[in-house]
């Protein structure tokens, strides 16, 4: 893309093409989507005032480890052994997410067990260890590949009945249990309207970084059902969408 001189580049894959991008060019406008803190990730120098030639969204996926660990507590309250599923080839958000997951269950009482997949074959020998170590709940890390093999993580966690919370509702529309996060309709909006700006002119220093604000939790009754879950009234009251 620097060769062919693009006008922008739009890094929408999270941390890993954000980081690409920026290692790749200093002179080409750049706007990203991360999950984790941009400047601590170095892609800008502060929110307000990103500086140099990148700017974009932050999706405020990474902070909410601790609510969808809870929310996963409350739709399997008996569950104390928790599965977390990361993406090994993704280091800067698996290592967010691994640390916040740990804090978070040390907070809640739960014993945690890490697990690496980032082809679809590992996906399917997690599996077949969550079965064989009897662990109760698998918390799925946000994460572009992951995301893509919705479909198969959906499956899987049904034919072996195992509750899932994930990030984001796609998992949720391909059959998965719960999510929570953000609202990627509207972070995307976003995203598209800071790329506009930059083709319109707007210099990427000048384009503060935008945060998500709009966050959903959404719940899949016939999931629930099939896992042979009750949701609790509580949880679906406060369900942006309940899937029945």
């Amino acid at each position: 893309m620097v060769r062919r001189q693009v006008t922008v580049i739009a890094a929408a894959g999270g941390s890993p093409s954000a980081l690409a991008a920026k290692a790749a060019t200093t002179t080409i406008p750049i706007v990203f989507s991360v999950s984790e803190d941009p400047v601590r990730l170095g892609l800008v120098a502060s929110l307000a005032r990103p500086g140099g030639n990148v700017t974009g969204v932050n999706i405020f996926s990474g902070e909410l480890v601790a609510k969808r660990l809870d929310l996963l507590r409350e739709l399997v309250p008996g569950a104390t052994r928790i599965a977390v599923l990361v993406n090994p080839a993704n280091f800067a958000n698996t290592a967010t997410t691994v640390k916040d997951v740990e804090s978070a269950a040390r907070v809640m009482g739960l014993q945690i067990q890490i697990f690496n997949a980032s082809t679809s074959r590992e996906i399917d020998t997690v599996f077949a260890s969550l079965v064989v170590e009897k662990l109760d709940a698998l918390f799925v890390g946000n994460d572009a590949f992951l995301n893509s093999r919705r479909m198969q993580l959906a499956l899987l966690a049904t034919r072996h009945a195992v509750p899932a919370v994930y990030a984001s509702r796609d998992y949720v529309d391909a059959g998965g249990l719960t999510s929570y996060g953000t609202n990627f309709s509207d972070t995307y909006r976003q995203f598209g309207a800071h790329v506009g700006q930059i083709l319109k002119g707007a210099k990427p220093a000048d384009l503060p970084v935008v945060q998500a604000s709009k966050f959903e939790l959404v719940i899949n009754t016939i999931a629930a059902k099939m896992l042979g879950l009750t949701v609790p009234p509580t949880l679906l009251a406060r369900a942006d969408e309940v899937i029945e």
